[in-house]
Formats: structure tokens, sequence, C-alpha cells
């Protein structure tokens, strides 16, 4: 069932399944701006990454002395949510730990997520992380949207990053992450969009937790979004480097991958966060339609 916010200029539209963002329109012009997420290239939208962001080495950690299994990005976005708020202009939805996440999850938590029309052409997305156990949790989350991207036109879109500087860029070997071979990313000029910088995955910024906005956008100006991340430690852009992908992710995280010297422990994950009981994580992020 889809859940809808409407303001007069935007139409969203929201599934229950993974609090997933599945349709941004425009109501003047009904340009669609989301990918459409055709199972033959991507069967996803704008997933939401909780309680993990990329892979873990062997698709497993460990936890107090005993092994849990879980695969890429995590069980959320493969989870029903429940709408706990909704009226025209705002959404939350709310998962909790169920008995089938703690075989793989062995914390209680509560996870919400917030769609807020803030202003005519602007949606903001917040991740609120709750601790309802009785000890600390450790967690990654971020998110996945898929932007449309027409093929005919895909090269001539490109992405700008600000603030123009050089960041430092985080690279994967396959699916885990090797500091030792980090980079920068040049943003000093904008960056068109070539499926060969992909070969290797995701492009990785570090933003490390300072505001930063993405355009993506083309010469022309006629469509695009502008993605401001107020506290991410990283940021990805993704389209599939082996098919003809009509989209390209910008993707806010809190949390990645295993590295590839990882030794398994979920507390000594690279870039976990830890949370106190009764404590609350927030991390927020909007995006603009133009």
């Amino acid at each position: 069932m889809a859940v809808v916010l409407d303001n007069g200029s935007l139409v969203v539209e929201i599934s229950e399944h993974g609090a997933e963002l599945t349709s941004v329109k425009n109501k003047e012009t009904g340009y669609e701006y989301m990918w459409e997420g055709d199972p033959e290239i991507w069967g996803r939208h704008a997933p939401n990454l909780f309680p993990i962001v990329g892979r873990l080495k062997g698709d497993r950690y460990q936890y107090r002395d005993k092994t849990y299994y879980m695969a890429q990005h995590g069980f959320a976005r493969d989870s029903e949510f429940e709408v706990i708020e909704h009226s025209d202009t705002v959404a939350r939805l709310r998962l909790n730990d169920q008995p089938e996440t703690a075989a793989i999850y062995p914390f209680h938590f509560q996870f919400d997520v917030v769609y807020r029309l803030t202003s005519q052409d602007t949606l903001g997305i917040v991740y609120v992380v709750t601790n309802t156990d009785t000890h600390d949790i450790f967690f990654s989350v971020g998110g996945h949207p898929a932007f449309k991207v027409p093929l005919e036109s895909f090269n001539d879109y490109y992405i700008n990053v600000d603030p123009r500087r050089k960041y430092p860029r985080a690279k994967l070997v396959g699916p885990y992450l090797d500091n030792n071979l980090e980079d920068y990313f040049d943003s000093t000029q904008a960056m068109p969009l070539n499926r060969e910088d992909f070969r290797d995955d995701a492009i990785i910024i570090r933003t490390e937790g300072n505001p930063t906005s993405f355009v993506l956008s083309k010469e022309t100006q006629s469509h695009g979004i502008t993605m401001t991340v107020q506290d991410a430690k990283f940021v990805g852009i993704w389209t599939p480097y082996a098919k003809e992908a009509p989209f390209v992710c910008i993707e806010p995280w809190w949390g990645i991958a295993d590295t590839v010297n990882a030794d398994g422990d979920i507390a000594h994950k690279y870039a976990i966060n830890q949370l106190s009981p009764a404590q609350t994580f927030t991390g927020s992020y909007s995006i603009s339609f133009f």
C-alpha cells in the first residue's frame, strides 16, 4: 500500500514495504524523478539500509562469541513498516525488532523513517534509530535513492558537489573497503556521468559528517535534483556498470562495508555506530526537485 504526500506541487509515494520512496512527481508537468524499479535492471527505487550498509565479510559477523548471518545492506529494505504518522506533508514509518530479526540481529531497536515535504519542491528524509535494549547496540544506516536519467542523454548529465574541493575517496576491492587504496575525488569541476567510472562499483566520497550538496542535472537544466546531506560520513554514487541503466543513485551513508581486514566482531566494525540504552540517533538529508 502506498502512503501519499501532496503539497500541491509534488506528489510523493512511499511503500510500507521497506518504507521505500517509490515515486516523486511534479504535479504540473507530470515528470517522474525516481527510477521505476524495473527488476530486469534493478528492482528497487530507494531502499533504506539498516542495520548495515554494504557487505559484511562472508555475510556474517560476531557478537558476544556468536556468529550471525546477514545479507548486503541489512533487512530493513525487505521488511514491512508500520505507518505511525501521516498527513498531506508528513509520513513516519516504523520498524521494531521482531523474533525473525533477532535471529540475525540480536538487538532491540526502533527504526523510524520520516518523510516531510518541507517546501514546494523539497522532500526531507530523516532516519531515527532508538536503542530499546538494555545494552549498547551497533548499527549502520543509509539511503539508496535512484534518480531517473534518460538513456539517450545519460552522458549529458553531470554531478556537481558543493563545497567544491578535493574530498577523500574510499575505495573498494570487490565488495569490501580497502583503506590502503584511498584516493581523492576532485569536485572543483563537474563530474560528467560515464559508465566506465563505475567499473569498480560505487564512487564513495568521505563527507566526514559535513554538510554537502550534490546536484544531478544536465546543461539545459530541464530536470534535476539537489541532494543536501547534513551529517553523513560517506556518500556513494552508483549506477550498474554492466547494464544500460537509466538511473543514478546518490546514497548518504552513516556506515560502510567491512574492510578487507575486518575481524568480524561487530563492535570493531569500521565506522559502526554505537548507541547506549534509551538513546536516539538521527541522520538526515533532503532532496530538492527542479
